[in-house]
C-alpha cells in the first residue's frame, strides 16, 4: 500500500506533553491522531481504531486495532494493554479507558513505525503495562519500495534509510540491503 508508505515517512508527532512527576515528554493518541489526519485526507486513506475487551488465563486487557485502508486495500495493527480494575486512584471506567489509550498509542505506533523506544512512558512505573512493540515485517510491496528509493534521489535514499530503521528483515532482505547501502 503506497499510501502508508508515504504517510509513514512523512509523518512527524512530535512528544508535546510532558508528566510533571515522572519529567519526562510523550506524546498521546490525540497527539498522533491530529499530526495523521492531514495525511489521510491528502492520500484519501480512512483510519479506524478499534477496542476489544479480552481476557487470557485470567488476565483482562484491551486489544487495539489500527487499520488504514484506501479502496479496498488495508493494513492493521494490534496492540495489548493490561486492565487493572483494581488501580490505585482510579474508578473501573478510568481503568478501562487508561488501557485503550495505551493499547491504541501503542496500534498506532506500530502501524505509522513511530519509534517509541526512547519513550520513558514506555517504561515508567506509573502506567499499565503494555505488551512489547515488535518491529514490522515489510510487505514485498514496501521492500520494493525500500529498494528502489535506494537507487533514487538523494532525499528518496534518505527515506529509504530512514524506512530500514522501522522494519525487521528476512536475512535475504538483509543481504539484498547490504549490497545497495
Amino acid at each position: 500500500m503506497r499510501e502508508l508508505i508515504a504517510i509513514q515517512s512523512e509523518l512527524k508527532a512530535p512528544k508535546n506533553q510532558f508528566n510533571a512527576f515522572g519529567k519526562y515528554k510523550y506524546r498521546s493518541v490525540e497527539d498522533i491522531l491530529e499530526a495523521v489526519k492531514p495525511l489521510l485526507l491528502k492520500y484519501e486513506c480512512t483510519l479506524i481504531i478499534e477496542d476489544e475487551v479480552k481476557e487470557v488465563g485470567g488476565i483482562v486487557f484491551i486489544e487495539a486495532t489500527a487499520s488504514i485502508q484506501k479502496d479496498m486495500e488495508g493494513r492493521a495493527v494490534t496492540a495489548q494493554a493490561g486492565i487493572d480494575i483494581n488501580r490505585k486512584g482510579m474508578d473501573v471506567a478510568q481503568s478501562f479507558g487508561s488501557s485503550s489509550s495505551y493499547a491504541r498509542k501503542y496500534a498506532l505506533n506500530g502501524l505509522f513505525l513511530i519509534d517509541d523506544t526512547k519513550d520513558p512512558d514506555s517504561t515508567n512505573d506509573h502506567a499499565p503495562k503494555v505488551a512489547a512493540v515488535v518491529k514490522p515485517k515489510p510487505t514485498e510491496e514496501q521492500f520494493a519500495f525500500i529498494v528502489k528509493y535506494l537507487n533514487g534521489s538523494d532525499a528518496q535514499q534518505k527515506q529509504a534509510k530512514e524506512a530500514i530503521t522501522k522494519y525487521e528483515f528476512t536475512q535475504d532482505q538483509k543481504d539484498t540491503l547490504d549490497g545497495l547501502i
